[in-house]
């Protein structure tokens, strides 16, 4: 049952990000905001599971498989991450590796600070 959960939250979540990314990664820019939105925003709602897995039963364990290791799992992409700032140093772009790969850091550690703080 649980790798089940963990299955369709991970699909659910590789099909949306497959989605935004092919929408925001579409404009003629050098930053790919596909992929920065939804690694900050599977920050957060890993924030947000967690923090709500930590109180006493607001969602139950299978429900925590299903959004924090299935769906934000699927949902974030480090490989992809990293591709495109191989990307940038193949192609001599440091300013926009640098921008990149901390503003990601940054927004990514944020927002899941977010998450937990306002689920408290």
């Amino acid at each position: 049952m649980k790798l089940l959960l963990v299955f369709f939250g991970g699909g659910l979540g590789s099909v949306l990000r497959y989605l935004i990314s092919k929408y925001l990664n579409n404009f003629e820019t050098t930053i790919p905001y596909g992929t920065l939105f939804v690694n900050v925003i599977g920050s957060f709602i890993i924030g947000v599971v967690i923090a709500l897995s930590l109180k006493s039963n607001v969602i139950s364990q299978n429900q925590s498989l299903f959004f924090a290791v299935g769906f934000c799992g699927g949902f974030t992409t480090f490989s992809t991450f990293a591709f495109e700032n191989n990307s940038f140093l193949k192609n001599g772009d440091y300013f926009s590796f640098a921008l990149y790969t901390s503003v990601s850091i940054f927004l990514g550690v944020f927002a899941v600070m977010l998450g937990l703080f306002l689920m408290k």
